[in-house]
């Protein structure tokens, strides 16, 4: 499937590139057939624009990763780092002539450590792999993107990726203690520290989090681990309005209550789940609230969960009676998003995160929106964290449907930042968002932002054209 780099159609300039890069690479890594480069020019977003790759690099070392940012610093070639391209916001797509970095091959897990619980794993370890390997050691990673059986924890990092456990444990950044990056001239750098506390200096480990590979590129991570927790047990909440539901979410923060996970799917996300995998699921509920525990007693915290629930104007309040129920219920939720994709065979999925007191606003202007353009748009939120994933479902061959598609996406961004939220929880800004960034930061802060990408890439090599 690989032409050989004589076979290979090229120029001059790239066929230059691709000398170079096999005098530090082994023929294997370097790939320069188009149809096979063409496969890594974007992630998982819907509108967003993609390159074509001089050439695709699939490096195995630390020092391999340093050749090709050397010589794309000596060449100027921009580079676009990559993991698994499961990415929502075109962070991961290539440019025209750039050399596309994949890093799904530096996938060991160097070090897993019970008493310093700490976990050191290259960038391209998918999320799972090193859950299951923790877990072992009695340990537990808790974050947990919707595609952790795909994305890679370098993807994890450069996009500050979240999942249905934050609500608890938090997001990635959290469990970042220091990384290894090779900077855009090659050199390599060594942040934050292997120990339980540590305050030295500015913290360019949380700096490195959420920079969407345009800083460095993370070549090696050192990860915080807690003990493994109880198995939890779930509870579903059936409700006759979003708002309703919403309400119970409020009565629960402010009940003091931790629950694990506390998840909603809205009518229209409920239906395609049970169009898409016959589930059963209540099709006569608005909302869908699901909330667990992993406590020692996770059932006297759920029927205390469910009193509230119900106190909040719950229709039906179902506690599972073991893990495999649980698990059942946790399934229906992650196929959320693959139900809304068959509703019209594409989507494009917001990630507006607000308050939580403001979680009622922004299902009901959501549906307000929807209604406008005539569209369909399922919500499905980590209710817990007021992070909602409006998931707008069109037809892509339609230029119609398409338009209203971009512009209802662009409204519900707008409602969140009127609501005093974010445009994006845990997906990133990539592409797809970047203006929207402007708005939410302001000028001055679109200006020390880059300032501080000129200080470590005074190039503007490493994945030009994104976040900004």
């Amino acid at each position: 499937m690989i032409m050989s780099r004589i076979e290979a159609p090229r120029d001059e300039a790239t066929g230059n590139l691709v000398d170079r890069l096999l005098g530090g690479l082994p023929t294997e890594a370097v790939l320069t057939d188009p149809d096979v480069t063409a496969s890594y020019a974007n992630d998982m977003a819907s509108f967003c624009p993609a390159g074509a790759p001089a050439v695709v690099v699939l490096p195995r070392t630390v020092e391999q990763v340093q050749h090709v940012m050397r010589t794309a610093t000596e060449l100027r070639v921009p580079v676009v780092p990559q993991g698994a391209r499961t990415g929502l916001s075109g962070a991961a797509n290539a440019t025209d002539g750039c050399i596309v970095l994949s890093l799904t091959r530096m996938d060991r897990i160097l070090e897993i450590n019970p008493v310093d619980r700490i976990a050191v794993v290259e960038p391209g370890v998918v999320n799972a792999t090193l859950s299951r390997a923790v877990n072992e050691h009695g340990l537990y990673y808790p974050p947990d993107p919707s595609s952790w059986e795909m994305c890679t924890i370098g993807g994890n990092i450069g996009t500050a990726s979240g999942g249905l456990c934050c609500v608890k444990y938090g997001v990635t950044a959290e469990y970042v203690l220091g990384l290894d990056v090779v900077l855009a001239d090659g050199r390599l750098m060594s942040t934050g520290r292997r120990t339980a506390k540590g305050v030295a200096g500015y913290d360019l480990t949380r700096l490195f989090v959420g920079s969407e590979g345009s800083l460095g590129i993370v070549v090696r991570a050192i990860l915080a681990l807690r003990p493994r927790p109880p198995e939890q047990l779930v509870l579903a909440a059936e409700f006759a309005s979003g708002a309703a539901a919403c309400e119970a979410v409020c009565r629960i923060m402010e009940g003091g209550h931790v629950p694990s996970l506390l998840e909603l799917m809205d009518r229209t996300t409920v239906k395609a789940v049970n169009d898409l995998a016959h589930m059963g699921l209540p099709e006569t509920t608005e909302a869908l609230l699901l909330a667990a525990f992993d406590t020692a007693d996770p059932a006297a915290d759920l029927a205390a969960l469910g009193a509230l629930c119900e106190a909040a104007g719950a229709t039906q309040v179902v506690p599972a009676d073991d893990a495999a129920e649980s698990e059942l219920l946790l399934q229906a939720r992650r196929l959320s998003l693959t139900a809304l994709e068959a509703v019209k065979g594409t989507t494009m999925i917001d990630d507006v995160c607000v308050p939580r007191s403001r979680l009622g606003e922004m299902l009901e202007g959501t549906e307000r929106i929807a209604e406008k353009y005539q569209l369909t748009i399922g919500v499905v939120a980590h209710a817990g964290d007021g992070n909602t994933h409006p998931t707008v479902c069109f037809d892509a061959q339609d230029p119609d449907e398409s338009r209203r598609a971009r512009e209802s996406f662009d409204e519900i961004m707008a409602l969140g930042l009127e609501l005093g939220g974010t445009i994006t929880g845990e997906h990133g800004v990539g592409v797809l968002k970047k203006e929207w960034l402007a708005r939410e930061i302001g000028p001055v802060g679109v200006e020390m932002q880059r300032a501080i990408k000129a200080a470590f890439d005074p190039l503007g090599l490493l994945n030009p054209g994104k976040l900004f």
